[in-house]
């Protein structure tokens, strides 16, 4: 009997965590050995490959950078856009701006309305400035950015309409709860998801190494993943329901966690992205915002990883590796961007 054939026969049975990781037995820790060499060592550009330092990051950033349909509440106005028109409305009607209004036409209709922040002024200079390329990013480890975004006159409504009005479903008070921090002060949510995910799941090794079996073993013949899959929302999670986390998860959640209220309540606004590394299977969470400097239209960037983080402190390796949340650094690559889903 061969390998591929001994795991297509071992799955077709209803078959537990347990009893799938001592079916897998010691193939298993050799392929997931190997896996973890290649995932940690290579393709950062110490042997081939590239990484975060390295790449052409701000042409990467803006492929997929630019602003999705988003409806928020503003100074007792529900404010809307979608496509290229923003609606407000003012009382039982709605009244329209089209994106290529004139800011200064743009910010007469904020005085009108008595729009608080100038919503409508700011998403016609910016989204403008956004559609004619005119913008620039800048990378930073997430301490420096948050100083960057906090020295710099930031844009709360463009960075709304970055959003969009993806991963908003969480409540504020679940995020609170979670992390120890509110949902109004990014940075603190940044540092709490770390001991948030430590204290109440953990990284789904036997998930892993099943997958590099499915992967590099017997080669798709059968879904091993599907035995160590479970729940993994902030309730499943606070229940005990799930069984471990996997990257795209922790993204996932942690993107939630930083969009639980709009960004024009939020004391740095911010957009959470997924960063996907094809070479590893990889994802990470990035961090921006939008802010004016000297008159430019800025974007900074950084980038947090709730896998290391978590995985550190399942394998008792912090003192050897750190805590594992910074990763604007020379571990990590990426393949794409994701501002929204």
């Amino acid at each position: 009997m061969t390998r591929r054939s001994a795991f297509t026969n071992l799955t077709d049975r209803e078959l537990t965590r347990r009893q799938l990781l001592a079916g897998i037995g010691g193939g298993a820790a050799t392929v997931g050995g190997a896996k973890a060499v290649d995932n940690v060592v290579l393709g950062y550009g110490v042997l081939v490959g590239t990484n975060l330092r390295d790449q052409n990051l701000g042409a990467l950033a803006r492929e997929r950078f630019g602003p999705s349909a988003f409806s928020v509440s503003v100074s007792g106005h529900r404010l809307r856009l979608r496509g290229d028109e923003i609606r407000v409305r003012d009382g039982d009607a709605w009244r329209s701006l089209p994106l290529s209004a004139s800011p200064e036409a743009a910010a007469e209709l904020d005085a009108e309305l008595g729009l608080e922040g100038g919503p409508l002024e700011q998403l016609v200079r910016d989204l403008g400035a956004i559609s004619a390329g005119e913008f620039r990013f800048e990378f930073a480890q997430y301490e420096e950015f948050f100083d960057r975004v906090r020295d710099a006159d930031d844009r709360p409504f463009t960075v709304q309409a970055v959003r969009g009005n993806r991963f908003a479903d969480v409540p504020p008070e679940t995020v609170e709860s979670f992390t120890g921090a509110s949902p109004k002060r990014p940075e603190a949510v940044v540092e709490g998801l770390v001991g948030g995910f430590r204290d109440r799941t953990s990284y789904d090794v036997p998930r892993y190494v099943a997958g590099s079996v499915e992967d590099n073993v017997i080669f798709g013949a059968t879904d091993l993943r599907k035995y160590f899959r479970s729940p993994t929302t902030f309730d499943a999670i606070e229940s005990g329901d799930d069984t471990g986390m996997f990257c795209y998860e922790f993204t996932w959640r942690s993107v939630e966690a930083l969009h639980a209220l709009p960004a024009h309540r939020q004391r740095t606004p911010v957009v959470g992205a997924k960063v996907f590394d094809d070479r590893h299977k990889h994802v990470y969470t990035g961090v921006a915002s939008v802010v004016r400097r000297d008159g430019d239209l800025v974007v900074p960037m950084t980038f947090v990883d709730y896998t290391h983080t978590t995985l550190y402190d399942d394998l008792n390796a912090r003192g050897l590796l750190g805590e594992g949340l910074r990763a604007y650094d020379d571990r990590h690559r990426a393949t794409a961007i994701y501002w929204q889903p």
